[in-house]
């Protein structure tokens, strides 16, 4: 029996040929236990039989807008009644347009950009442009990261999703981050800072570099911690690579698009990289679509040279026109500015959490950003090992579920972030959610 766009689906016919004909990201299809969506607005999801679900992930930290925004949809048929695809040796208005707005955007002389599908791609290509530019091999990134799930990519990432991908793409050299997984450098911001840039410098040494030709940092750390940096650490990463003359990549994938306030991370901190390399929210996920941003300095060279890079769908018409709406709501809406308004709102919400439960050991959050951390005794020791899990999580994050709370719980900790479009209103109710969930945590906790 075939189906149409038009019929209903139950949940769990929903589930059922989903499992049977189709792979699931990272994991063993017959463990997946999908959840599934019929539809979604605003902030919310809902299910087939009409339950109605709080997104407080943003699904993959990208519907930066929420859920079917009107005036984008609007956008994408006006775009796709006209022109859906061409390829991308053509020009485009919307092309154009999009490329000029950008320019706008991205503060200092980041002017020109490549269009991808997504974040990994952008990465892909940020890794070219950075050897074919510099003429070096070697690229520096950091064990807490995540950069994508392509070959190149999967190299970069520093967590453990890469190890099933090894051997890989050579030429990458993993370093320690200023919030190491296990211990710290120093008590204070300036002597993280010392300590993390002086051993960074030594590897340099160590590796030649002469051979060293960027250091990809995701700008504030995602899905391993999201770790805004310390003070001054991205201002000396800065000055150190210059001396040497390698390129500083800032992997704003996550970080981008108003999600700390800022539309870019890094201008929190006063510096602009060499290359910068954005998706998710670029469209709020609406439609796959990525970006390399670099500076004028390594445009010139590649007006002069060939930029060995380009697959079917860049520069994607229907695409860019996406960005296009959703960066004119993002500037119509002020959600950049709910998201830095509601930062503080959120970290106090995640200090009563700590306040309250002895199984909560703390939390960080810049703008909407934000994870919450859980321990298992008063030491401080995580709840869930590294790259591990534990009972109690999987308790907690079911009955998120159940109370109709959507995020992503990840080893002994837990992701907050929410459309940048939240009220205050639905930002509490969230956390009145999660404050009950924590039973199950805290039942854990060895006292």
């Amino acid at each position: 029996m075939s189906t149409t766009p038009d019929d209903a689906m139950s949940a769990d016919e929903m589930v059922r040929l989903c499992k049977a004909h189709t792979l699931y990201t990272w994991a063993k299809v017959d463990a997946v236990d999908p959840l599934p969506v019929d539809r979604a607005e605003g902030v919310w999801m809902y299910t087939p039989d009409g339950r109605k679900i709080l997104d407080f992930n943003s699904q993959l930290m990208c519907v930066n807008i929420g859920h079917g925004h009107p005036k984008v949809v609007e956008a994408i048929a006006k775009q796709a009644a006209k022109l859906t695809y061409v390829y991308p040796g053509t020009a485009t208005a919307v092309r154009a347009r999009v490329g000029k707005l950008l320019a706008e955007l991205v503060p200092g002389d980041i002017n020109t950009f490549f269009f991808t599908l997504g974040g990994a791609e952008a990465n892909e290509n940020a890794i070219k442009a950075a050897r074919l530019f510099t003429g070096r091999h070697k690229i520096l990134s950091r064990y807490r990261s995540y950069h994508g799930g392509t070959n190149a990519t999967s190299m970069l990432t520093g967590d453990p999703r890469r190890w099933p991908s090894e051997p890989g793409m050579p030429g990458v050299v993993h370093v320690l981050d200023p919030q190491p997984y296990d211990y710290s450098f120093g008590a204070t911001d300036a002597e993280v800072v010392e300590q993390n840039l002086a051993y960074l410098e030594e590897v340099i040494m160590c590796e030649g570099p002469h051979t060293i030709a960027a250091m990809f940092v995701e700008t504030v750390t995602g899905s391993n911690g999201i770790l805004p940096p310390p003070d001054g650490y991205l201002q000396g990463l800065r000055k150190l690579l210059d001396r040497h003359g390698i390129l500083l990549v800032c992997d704003e994938v996550m970080a981008g698009f108003g999600r700390t306030g800022k539309m870019f991370a890094f201008e929190h901190w006063d510096i602009v990289p060499d290359i910068v390399t954005m998706a998710k929210g670029l469209t709020s996920a609406y439609v796959p679509l990525g970006a390399m941003g670099v500076s004028d300095r390594i445009a010139q060279h590649f007006r002069e040279n060939v930029f060995w890079g380009g697959l079917t769908y860049n520069s994607h018409a229907l695409a860019l026109a996406t960005a296009e709406a959703v960066i004119g709501v993002m500037q119509d809406e002020k959600l950049v500015e709910n998201a830095a308004r509601l930062g503080p709102v959120m970290k106090a919400e995640m200090e009563r959490l700590r306040e309250t439960h002895p199984s909560v050991k703390g939390g960080r959050a810049l703008g909407l950003f934000g994870m919450v951390d859980l321990q298992k005794n008063a030491k401080g020791e995580p709840l869930a090992p590294y790259n591990g899990s534990h009972p109690a999580m999987a308790k907690f994050n079911r009955a998120l579920l159940d109370a109709g709370l959507f995020t992503f719980v990840r080893w002994g900790s837990f992701m907050c972030n929410p459309p940048l479009c939240i009220t205050e209103d639905e930002l509490k109710y969230g956390f009145s959610i999660i404050d009950r969930a924590l039973a199950h945590t805290d039942a854990a906790f060895e006292g």
